[in-house]
């Protein structure tokens, strides 16, 4: 028993040992957790909770096992669970445990989700124990599981439509199938609520219907003349039944029956001087209403007839544009603007209306002399007779352009031009001959253009017996040529007349009229006279002028042009008139003319064109296969606005006043007149101001645009600078104005002087113009009288178009006096001053009285000398006076000094007022008074010290001083009774 009872207790202690030899064991972390391979989880956006397929749970072999006996066990942490891992890139989830014993987690969201970001997501997890020994080196992992989310949507967005606005045309009388489509979209992520599922018209009773596509189409058929336009306003909903955040408004026009027209261009077109070509109808296109066409012919005129003569052209004079276009001599201009050189058009009416473009009006009464001299035409040489002519239906008289007759006695037309019966007819006498045969005399041209009213030019080539005439650039042959004798031989003078025939009165009463000016025969009258409008007439001697000149002196400087398409140029024809005022365009292929329509433009190559409107129409011709069938295309107008060019200001600079000595005006090279000229043009605009720097400072101010004023220099020609004399006029037994010739045609510049003045002409740039001026002298060699003389210089662009300022200026004569004999020698001034004759005094506003003072009165340099020295020699003899009574004053203190030191004992003196201080006040303000003097004093010498002014003070001073020390001796006196001696 004994023994038995022994190996009971063995076998407990060894069951006991057992045991704790199994939870040490036990405590020993062998195994790595597990869990699944793959999980699958869904989670609404705007939420964080996941669910997941399968449960997120881990499980490790270590756990201990459970005993239902009566011993417990503990577990230990080996077996535990301690947390996830997650493995990814920016993952917006985490995994939590929720017990560590069993191994239970879940994974939720960081962050609420958004599915329209993104739909799903994928990572990896894993698991990790608690068992841990040195630095958790017997921590366990388990292998890494994926995990597939799955985000949620929910209905958060409304349809948008993706227009704000849709628009449609249709034709009335039609029903259509489909109009238009309207298109919403949803962003929200699934199909279920990114779906639109409805469409739906809220404005109610209107003729269409919409379908849940969105196709929009009429109900009825529309008439253009119930309603041209009809507004619905739409909605669309998702699949979710949430409506459109904002309804859209769709605009369906209703377009009258299809008509053929021109389409897609405006009727007002604006063109910016300066801008070089500008397209017309960029967007044009022809409506032809589907009908079969097998070819088209437009025709775009662009009417200028109401610019300038006909179109717009350089204003300069005729002759200016001759020489511009070639003809650069023997031109004699017959109506040319009226100046001081030329002044035998200044009676006659002119149309001020174009831009100083030149033209002269005649009206039946009015006719001028051209005066003697101004043409010597040989009808033996060849010669040109240019003119600009606008001459409607006349009555049945002759009128006269041009006329060459006798100036008195005889009544004989030696030649003339003019119009009778819409006839233009050259009359052409020959001087008498030794054979006197009929020789051809009249030419006759029937033109309608001398009776339409409008502006053409004429040129006839006269090269006896032939004449040949161009009308426009064109030639035109005489249709009846007659003959006559030459003329008798008589020594009567001729008269050349514009506008009527010089005759005398007998037996022409009924044709004639008289004119206002006076007449140099006493029965001489005007007759024939011209009712119209002429310019630019010219008469060049000697010489033809050949077809290239006549062409540059009638082509417009603007008019249409057009670049063809390289892919169009061989489907289209493309034909312009002469001055290119009209163009025609033909085709069979509808697209190809409308690309060439699309390129023609409109150009204006001056640099200051003629502002104002420029008619625009376009008249169409349809052919088609069916004739009587064929459409047709109405007319399509509209028009050109040329702006109104940035006005050049011309701006004359220089020396305006200087003076030279009278020999300078007597020499052989004069006096020039602009030695420092400048021309300057400036055009000013107005430009906006720059408002984002003043955005801060002006945030408060006036909202209005704020405009600059920019002047900017610009470069252009000039054509007439005129010098005129102001005052007397020129005199020419003794002064002239002078320029060289050589100079002149070297630029291409010609000179016209009277006296008056001198007048420079030309076409050329405003540096040469500055380079000829410079040149302009003035002589005078008779210079006693004249003491000063004063020119005016204007120039001018365009024909006076713009004009620059009067730049006047005045030159003064310079006369030395003569050497006078002195008596006494001493007394005669050292000529310490050389004559200096090349340099130039300035002496503004001196003028002298008269000649004869100019003979015995020095001239001003000397007088000023002869005032410096003498003031020099007074400053001197005041300073040396000065230092003397210094001296004295110092000697004379010297002696008195004791005795003013024992004048009076003050010791005892009682004073109830100081006296002395109204002699320090009156001695102060001495002292001032004497510091200002000696401050002007030692402005004007500075050879005197401050020693020599401190005595001439003292000097100076003296007798005030004496006077005041009486007076100080005064007013201490009254009070000496209480002195002891």
């Amino acid at each position: 028993m004994r023994f038995r009872g022994n190996t009971q207790f063995a076998s407990a202690v060894g069951l006991v040992l057992g045991l704790l030899c199994a939870v040490e064991a036990a405590k020993v972390n062998k195994h790595k957790p597990w869990i699944e391979t793959t999980y699958h989880g869904i989670v609404t956006e705007n939420d964080d909770k996941v669910l997941l397929d399968p449960p997120l749970i881990a499980l490790d072999k270590d756990a201990p096992l459970r005993y239902a006996e009566s011993f417990e066990v503990t577990l230990t942490e080996e077996g535990e669970i301690c947390g996830f891992r997650i493995h990814g890139q920016n993952v917006p989830f985490e995994a939590v445990v929720l017990d560590k014993s069993t191994g239970e987690g879940v994974i939720r969201a960081k962050d609420k989700l958004d599915c329209e970001l993104q739909k799903e997501h994928t990572f990896t997890i894993q698991a990790y124990d608690c068992g841990e020994g040195p630095d958790g080196a017997n921590m366990k992992k388990s292998h890494k599981a994926t995990v597939h989310i799955q985000v949620n949507d929910i209905n958060e967005y409304s349809p948008v439509f993706k227009e704000k606005s849709y628009k449609a045309t249709v034709i009335e009388g039609k029903k259509y199938d489909s109009i238009l489509k309207v298109e919403a979209v949803d962003a929200d992520c699934s199909f279920q609520f990114s779906q639109i599922c409805n469409y739906e018209i809220i404005t109610p009773d209107v003729p269409f219907t919409i379908d849940k596509d969105g196709f929009i189409k009429n109900t009825e058929k529309l008439s253009y003349g119930k309603e041209r336009m009809y507004k619905l306003t739409v909605t669309a909903y998702d699949c979710g039944k949430n409506r459109a955040s904002e309804d859209v408004l769709v605009k369906i026009s209703v377009k009258p029956t299809c008509k053929p027209s021109w389409q897609g261009f405006n009727k007002r077109i604006e063109y910016e001087p300066g801008t070089g070509s500008l397209a017309l109808f960029p967007s044009m296109h022809l409506e032809t209403c589907d009908e079969p066409i097998t070819s088209i012919r437009a025709n775009i005129e662009l009417e200028t007839n109401h610019i300038g003569k006909g179109c717009d052209r350089d204003t300069y004079s005729e002759k200016s544009l001759h020489k511009l276009c070639g003809a650069s001599t023997g031109t004699v201009e017959l109506l040319p603007a009226p100046s001081s050189s030329s002044n035998w058009t200044v009676g006659l009416p002119t149309d001020n209306g174009h831009d100083s473009d030149q033209v002269f009006e005649f009206n039946g009464t009015q006719a001028i002399k051209v005066p003697d001299g101004m043409v010597s035409t040989s009808l033996k040489e060849p010669f040109t007779i240019s003119v600009w002519m606008r001459h409607g239906p006349g009555a049945q008289d002759k009128e006269t352009i041009l006329c060459n007759s006798d100036k008195t006695e005889m009544n004989r037309h030696h030649y003339s031009l003019y119009v009778h019966n819409c006839r233009l007819i050259l009359l052409l006498r020959q001087d008498p001959s030794e054979a006197e045969n009929y020789k051809p005399a009249e030419f006759h041209w029937k033109l309608d253009q001398a009776c339409d009213k409008e502006w053409h030019h004429y040129v006839l080539n006269v090269e006896f017996p032939t004449v040949s005439l161009f009308v426009d650039g064109t030639t035109f042959e005489p249709f009846l040529v007659t003959e006559d004798y030459p003329l008798h031989a008589s020594k009567i003078e001729t008269q050349l007349t514009i506008g009527a025939c010089w005759q005398d009165n007998s037996g022409h009463d009924n044709d004639t009229e008289s004119v206002s000016e006076p007449t140099s025969g006493a029965n001489a009258r005007m007759a024939q006279f011209f009712r119209g409008n002429l310019a630019g007439l010219m008469i060049r001697s000697g010489k033809l002028e050949n077809k290239k000149v006549i062409d540059c002196l009638y082509t417009c400087k603007e008019g249409l042009d057009v670049q063809l398409p390289e892919e169009v140029a061989s489907a289209v024809k493309v034909e312009f008139n002469p001055n290119q005022s009209s163009l025609t365009v033909e085709g069979d292929d509808i697209d190809a003319l409308d690309k060439v329509m699309q390129h023609i433009s409109y150009l204006n190559s001056r640099q200051f064109p003629t502002p104002g409107i420029r008619h625009l129409r376009i008249s169409t011709t349809v052919k088609c296969f069916n004739e009587e069938a064929c459409v047709s295309v109405p007319d399509a107008e509209g028009y050109v606005m040329v702006l109104q060019p940035e006005e050049p200001k011309i701006s004359l600079s220089g020396i305006d006043h200087f003076a030279r000595s009278a020999a300078e005006f007597e020499s052989q090279e004069g006096v020039t007149l602009f030695p420092e000229l400048r021309i300057v043009s400036t055009i000013t605009r107005e430009v906006e101001a720059d408002t984002e720097s003043e955005a801060a400072e002006g945030a408060d101010d006036d909202p209005t645009v704020q405009e600059t004023v920019v002047s900017e220099e610009i470069m252009h020609n000039l054509d007439t600078c005129e010098v005129s004399v102001v005052g007397d006029e020129l005199d020419g037994e003794h002064e002239s104005l002078e320029l060289d010739v050589s100079q002149l045609q070297q630029h291409g510049l010609e000179m016209s002087s009277s006296n008056l003045g001198l007048v420079v002409t030309g076409v050329n740039t405003m540096a040469n113009y500055e380079q000829v001026l410079h040149l302009i002298r003035y002589k005078n060699w008779h210079t006693e009288a004249l003491f000063d003389r004063k020119f005016k210089l204007v120039c001018s662009e365009l024909n006076g178009r713009y004009i620059s300022n009067d730049f006047k200026v005045e030159v003064n004569v310079i006369h030395t006096a003569s050497p006078v004999e002195h008596a006494n020698n001493a007394m005669v001034q050292p000529n310490f001053i050389n004559p200096v004759h090349h340099a130039s005094v300035d002496l503004s506003g001196h003028n002298l009285v008269n000649a004869h003072q100019a003979s015995v009165v020095p001239s001003a340099a000397t007088i000023v000398i002869v005032v410096c020295v003498s003031f020099l020699v007074f400053m001197i003899i005041l300073g040396v006076f000065r230092i003397r009574a210094a001296h004295q004053r110092t000697m004379r203190d010297q002696e008195n000094g004791k005795e003013n030191e024992m004048d009076w004992d003050d010791s005892a003196l009682t004073i109830t007022v100081n006296p002395m201080e109204t002699y320090e006040d009156q001695h102060s303000s001495e002292e001032e008074e004497e510091e200002e003097e000696e401050s002007e004093d030692g402005e004007e010498e500075d050879d005197i010290t401050s020693a020599e002014s401190e005595s001439s003070e003292d000097e100076e001073g003296g007798e005030p001083e004496d006077q005041q020390g009486a007076s100080r001796q005064q007013q201490l006196e009254w009070d000496d009774s209480t002195l002891t001696y």
